[in-house]
């Protein structure tokens, strides 16, 4: 349920903080303890989209510039949203060809990250990159292009079923859909989109094909379907909406809005846990009146932002700030979240107060990699996923190599040397006259936000690598030697700790 008046302990405090931005240094995890729920969301989300669009010649130029304005950015939670719906609408410069009409989209992405969601699949649907990546440029009235009919509905909207395991659509919805964007096309020079009435499929011309009617089998409409373009003033560029209409208004089997359930489904299992019951998400669509349910000014339908709000006030959303069971790991009972690359790579960049080093972006120790290696090695190319799939999320991100990868940076990052901002400085983030193995084990843990996902024994083995397994009693972090070596060498470990891996 939701509990906006509920006041938050540290640890939920610093949960809340690491999902809905990236990292929870322990000064901002003070300043929420005690406060309610509810405030402390609504000054999370108080922020006014940025128009920030990341600048640079070439895809790994906007690479560098939209990552270095993660780690900088005061508006953690805006580019958290920007990175979902990257995946989300995932669209890859690898066929898009052009780091200009990927950059457009990413500041796309900023503008209604927390927006109207209606809207914003209005506005996607004449997305330059858009049009370029899923065909619509290739959709001609003569021989209709299925694909971006298809994404639309079983990746953008719908789902290909619903939680009922019954289908949300079939081919006949898609042949029909694909009929609406026949005729778009965009001015290369201008970025532009523009619809091309020649190019357009008219009822008229193709009487063949019949009226332009959809859901006839599913959608709650039935059997007659909803027809999108009914007269023939209704055709033309409009009915791309009018579709979009239609879609934001289909049901599923159980008579709930399948937009609604779908993409909060998929933002709770991006922010809370992978694994969202249908309770939560019915109850924080009612609770924000995402679908519409009812006639409320004060609650207008499909805000995503109200959304959120909902989803990070609610129990549920805080039942995974304990740590994992050390005795069944990260299974059901607590269903933590594998942080995406960009994620790790990000937080850790904020949390060591560190900034990457020149024109090309490079962790200036190590082996002097770009984080665009460090990324695409942990299994992460921003602006090229993978399909129009996106990034498969959670265990998908854990492989041998790509653990190897996560460790190489953490390794890369504590030997990094140079300016003030690119160098690891340990002695801004702890007290150098500590002496005691557990205070300093815990003085390092605190930096990364995870003292308390540590079991006593894995703690104890931390211990054991500062005093070479109890040979030392007490360290001297203020010689060079100790340091360099053991205070270093430990600030690696943790990052390398599966604790620190996961949400």
């Amino acid at each position: 349920m939701g509990n906006p008046s509920a006041t938050l302990s540290a640890n939920e405090a610093r949960h809340l903080l690491r999902r809905t931005g990236f990292g929870a240094p322990r000064t901002t995890v003070t300043q929420l303890t005690g406060r309610t729920r509810g405030a402390a969301v609504d000054g999370i989300l108080s922020f006014k989209p940025t128009k920030f669009k990341p600048r640079g010649s070439g895809t790994d130029a906007r690479l560098y510039s939209w990552v270095r304005y993660m780690i900088s950015s005061k508006f953690q939670l805006q580019e958290k949203l920007v990175l979902f719906w990257h995946d989300h609408f995932a669209n890859s410069d690898a066929k898009v060809a052009n780091d200009r009409f990927m950059a457009n989209q990413n500041a796309t992405f900023r503008k209604f990250c927390k927006g109207n969601f209606k809207d914003f699949v209005k506005t996607m649907n004449t997305d330059v990159a858009m049009l370029e990546f899923l065909d619509t440029v290739r959709n001609f009235k003569d021989v209709p292009n299925e694909n971006y009919a298809r994404e639309l509905q079983e990746l953008f909207t719908l789902g290909v079923k619903d939680f009922n395991g019954n289908a949300n659509y079939d081919q006949a919805d898609i042949v029909q859909i694909a009929r609406a964007f026949t005729g778009w096309n965009y001015d290369y020079r201008k970025a532009k989109p523009y619809f091309d009435d020649y190019y357009h499929d008219y009822t008229a011309d193709f009487s063949e094909r019949g009226p332009k009617v959809i859901y006839k089998n599913h959608g709650g409409f039935q059997p007659t379907g909803r027809n999108y373009a009914p007269t023939a003033d209704d055709e033309g560029a409009q009915e791309i909406n009018a579709v979009i209409d239609i879609i934001f208004d289909h049901k599923d089997t159980s008579g709930k809005s399948t937009v609604a359930r779908f993409i909060t489904q998929k933002l709770i299992s991006y922010f809370a846990h992978p694994a969202p019951s249908a309770a939560f998400v019915d109850t924080v669509i009612a609770e924000s009146n995402f679908d519409g349910a009812v006639v409320d000014p004060l609650k207008p339908a499909w805000n995503i932002g109200a959304l959120l709000r909902a989803i990070f006030v609610n129990d549920e959303f805080y039942a995974t700030a304990a740590a994992a069971d050390p005795s069944t790991g990260f299974d059901a009972s607590t269903p933590k979240s594998v942080k995406w690359p960009t994620d790790f790579v990000v937080s850790t960049m904020r949390l060591l107060r560190m900034r990457l080093q020149g024109r090309y972006a490079i962790v200036n120790g190590g082996d002097y990699r770009s984080v665009h290696d460090h990324l695409e090695n942990m299994g992460q190319h921003l602006f090229e996923p993978p399909s129009v799939f996106g990034w498969d999320w959670e265990t998908a991100w854990l492989s041998s190599s790509t653990l190897l990868a996560r460790y190489g940076f953490a390794r890369d990052l504590i030997n990094a040397r140079g300016t003030s901002t690119s160098r690891f400085r340990p002695q801004i983030l702890v007290d150098l006259n500590l002496t005691d193995p557990a205070d300093i084990v815990t003085a390092v843990t605190d930096v990364f936000g995870i003292t308390d996902q540590l079991s006593d024994g894995e703690k104890a083995i931390l211990a054991d690598y500062l005093t070479n397994n109890g040979a030392v009693s007490s360290l001297d972090l203020h010689d060079y030697d100790t340091r360099n070596l053991k205070l270093h060498g430990l600030f690696a470990l943790v990052m390398q700790t599966a604790a620190y891996q996961v949400h």
